[in-house]
């Protein structure tokens, strides 16, 4: 990707909702884009009684949750369609499904939308580049799913190295209309080592990143411009405010 325009083959090649925080996700052709992010992503959330949101870390907002990644979140109206691992679906708003998920995660727990404490680690809308995943596979000698960073936005990049690292303070145009502000790497934990449908656990890709690239990989940015994102759209650098 050039850094005044844009490269033909730099396009999106995969756009990746949640649409509750901490399940496996679904793969969209499109989706809108507004000021919170991709419609419906991580819009619910599992909660514990005590109102933490279930998450694969433990922080002042999440409570770790070992088994999450069994689940399948769809997007539904009004509220995910959530699979469970033996292939039940409910509802996210239906008590009996609540009881189904807890029995599973062996917890009480609730689902729950969004309020007043947001559902995103650090911001509205992640994206990560191919050429990120193939240093990562270099760096480990392996194959790497890009899965595992639960990115919305997966870019085709050429090349290798991390191109990411030079985008934060940039500002981002994505398809005809939506214009995005990348704020800064984004920090990994322990869950892209999990096992996640066809990714299997692993025990190499935190320690690698901390060894080499501090623990980031990939970008979160924030939303400029709402618009409808979709694959092969081209990405292509604006000239803003800041003068890049």
């Amino acid at each position: 990707m050039s850094a005044n325009g844009t490269v033909d083959s730099v396009k999106i090649v995969e756009v990746r909702r949640f649409p509750v925080k901490s399940m496996r996700g679904e793969v969209v052709p499109s989706a809108e884009i507004g000021a919170r992010g991709l419609a419906g992503d991580r819009w619910w959330a599992v909660r514990d009684p005590d109102g933490k949101l279930g998450s694969g870390k433990s922080t002042r907002r999440f409570r770790r949750m070992p088994g999450l990644f069994g689940f399948r979140a769809y997007a539904a109206d009004p509220a995910p369609i959530v699979e469970l691992p033996d292939g039940r679906r409910f509802a996210a708003d239906d008590p009996a499904g609540h009881r189904a998920v807890g029995e599973v995660l062996g917890r009480t727990v609730t689902l729950a939308p969004e309020t007043a404490v947001s559902h995103y680690d650090e911001g509205p809308v992640s994206l990560l580049t191919t050429a990120s995943v193939r240093a990562l596979e270099a760096l480990t000698g392996g194959d790497v799913e890009p899965l595992r960073f639960r990115a919305n936005l997966l870019i085709d990049v050429p090349g290798d190295g991390f191109p990411e690292d030079d985008w934060p303070g940039r500002r981002l145009r994505v398809g005809a209309e939506a214009v995005l502000r990348i704020v800064r790497p984004l920090t990994r934990c322990v869950m892209i080592d999990m096992a996640q449908g066809p990714a299997r656990e692993r025990n190499d890709l935190l320690r690698t990143l901390a060894r080499h690239h501090d623990l980031t990989l990939g970008v979160f940015a924030t939303v400029e411009r709402p618009g409808r994102v979709a694959v092969d759209d081209t990405c292509a650098w604006e000239v803003g405010r800041d003068g890049r």
